[in-house]
């Protein structure tokens, strides 16, 4: 029966009746009180740039030294871009959106009643068809298995064109994590870094301003304190990253790069004479100077270069663009969220980040109508889409992992409303329905599931499985009841689509997944490339 309830905006926080009041900064993002970014932080040059290869035309002498104390990094070492959607709260992957069945892979259906603490009535499970529509409900247009009416799947077809869609597939990992709690450590980004990813300008990216860039922790033996992400949730944090100055508006870029080398020189000079009297003293000298040839090297290479995401026409525009100028710039909470994603999707694609997370706040959406739910999770299809569908214009892999703390399920009553759209209501944290997921985009093929039969196949899309009343089988895989490991299992798809598998034992020592065999039912993909986007396979 329809359940009848005063009208709220979705939007607005929400206080659950089985939730103590809100404590944390994690409680307040996960129910809405506060976005995804809740601060603000001042970065300095010299401790955004990391490491790169020399690629400024400097001069001969001190081009070289740009490797060599100052260590400027490469730019992205070549490795695949990688984008965190960390859905704070506890939001639905399973079935209502991302298809989980049981060990014969998605395919393999679910009991009716599984389905239902889902969210999906008897009338809706995959194994029908939507009677309007006359399609399986069961839908595989990009690659993974989606619902039909999957609220992600829907906000991703808006937002990528269908050559865009045709290069997508993904897999799905069953595996559970606690409830309404960022102490989840879910985070992969320091060991994506681990694997090789970096930007010519950073090495992380979050558009939260902590350890993890995002909600949830990163697994602690992954901790490297020189790898904390710089936050970026907005144009300005994009463009402040490479500030020139007003020195290049004044200036020709040239000038400006020989105006800034002879500043470093100067200082050489200057603080070449000075005894600190400290034991650091060398290191001190080094530090200074290498601010000073950084700069030079910034106003070099980004001088008169548009890195803004707001101005790029391939980014924001009424005819072209991925979001529109009224998108863009909207109010509440549409507006922030796509103006996070498209700043940190202009900084991955283009390579001057490695990896970064994109925390979006809200997703403990039990207790409302299903249509909050509904809502939420196509905004978020929505960033997933525009970060598929700019990567396939910047002519580039992407690979997306999307994660949440915990998970939710429902009692079966029926929201009828037309954002409901007759989809059971969520009613209560639910974790033995979690799951998380991952979708790559590949420019020249859609990327290739292991296996030489369709059932060899199933089982590596699906990295675990369900039993029939829809609860994660814990024994599936050591990732089922493990969220360190199941970060390591996302870690390793990443390296997978590298040809890189073997290098992840030596890499990540204590990985706790197994032996070779083990590692290879956990990996879903052949290999995209050769070590580097620049060797496809």
């Amino acid at each position: 029966m329809a359940k009848r309830r005063n009208a709220r905006d979705f939007d607005n926080p929400q206080l659950h009746g089985d939730h103590p009041r809100p404590v944390t900064r994690r409680d307040f993002v996960a129910q809405g009180f506060i976005g995804g970014a809740a601060y603000t932080s001042a970065v300095s040059l010299a401790g955004l740039l990391g490491t790169r290869d020399a690629q400024a035309a400097l001069s001969p002498d001190l081009s070289g030294l740009l490797q060599n104390p100052c260590e400027i990094a490469t730019n992205g070492a070549g490795k695949i871009p990688f984008i965190a959607f960390d859905l704070a709260g506890g939001a639905n992957m399973a079935n209502s959106n991302v298809l989980v069945g049981g060990q014969g892979g998605q395919l393999d259906f679910l009991s009716t009643g599984g389905y239902e603490k889902m969210g999906l009535p008897g009338d809706m499970v995959p194994s029908l068809n939507d009677p309007v529509l006359g399609q399986s409900y069961a839908n595989f247009d990009l690659g993974l298995g989606f619902h039909l009416d999957s609220a992600f799947r829907r906000g991703i077809l808006s937002k990528v064109s269908a050559t865009t869609a045709a290069n997508i597939n993904g897999a799905i990992i069953p595996a559970r994590s606690d409830n309404d709690t960022g102490n989840n450590p879910h985070n992969p980004m320091y060991g994506i870094a681990r694997a090789g990813a970096a930007g010519s300008i950073l090495t992380l990216a979050g558009s939260e301003n902590s350890d993890s860039g995002g909600n949830s922790m990163l697994p602690m033996m992954l901790y490297d304190p020189e790898l904390r992400p710089t936050k970026v949730d907005r144009p300005s944090d994009v463009t402040n990253l490479v500030d020139t100055g007003e020195l290049v508006g004044i200036l020709s870029k040239n000038d400006a790069t020989a105006v800034m080398e002879s500043i470093y020189r100067l200082s050489e000079a200057k603080v070449g004479g000075v005894n600190t009297n400290v034991a650091a003293d060398a290191a001190i000298k080094q530090a200074v100077n290498c601010g000073y040839l950084k700069a030079a090297d910034i106003a070099d290479r980004f001088g008169g270069v548009p890195i803004d995401p707001s101005e790029d026409p391939e980014i924001v525009d009424d005819v072209n663009g991925i979001f529109t100028t009224a998108e863009f710039n909207a109010g509440g909470r549409d507006g922030s969220e796509f103006r996070k994603t498209a700043s940190i999707m202009k900084l991955i694609m283009n390579g001057y980040a490695g990896a970064a997370t994109i925390e979006m706040g809200g997703y403990d959406y039990h207790g409302g109508a299903r249509a909050e739910g509904e809502v939420k999770d196509f905004r978020a299809g929505q960033c997933m889409g525009a970060c598929l569908e700019y990567a396939a214009i910047r002519g580039v892999p992407v690979m997306l992992y999307v994660f949440s703390d915990g998970s939710l399920s429902s009692n079966g009553t029926i929201d009828n409303s037309v954002e409901g759209r007759g989809k059971g209501e969520w009613s209560s944290d639910n974790s033995s329905t979690a799951a998380s997921f991952f979708l790559v985009y590949n420019p020249t093929r859609r990327p290739t599931i292991i296996g030489a039969t369709p059932e060899e196949q199933a089982v590596h899309q699906q990295i675990g499985y369900m039993s029939a009343d829809g609860s994660v089988q814990r024994a599936a895989t050591p990732a089922a009841n493990n969220v360190p490991l199941l970060v390591n299992t996302a870690i390793l798809n990443y390296m997978a689509l590298h040809n890189e598998v073997g290098l992840f034992s030596s890499l990540f020592p204590n990985h706790g997944l197994g032996n070779a065999a083990m590692l290879d039912s956990l990996t879903a993909f052949t290999p995209i490339c050769n070590g580097t986007i620049g060797n496809p396979i």
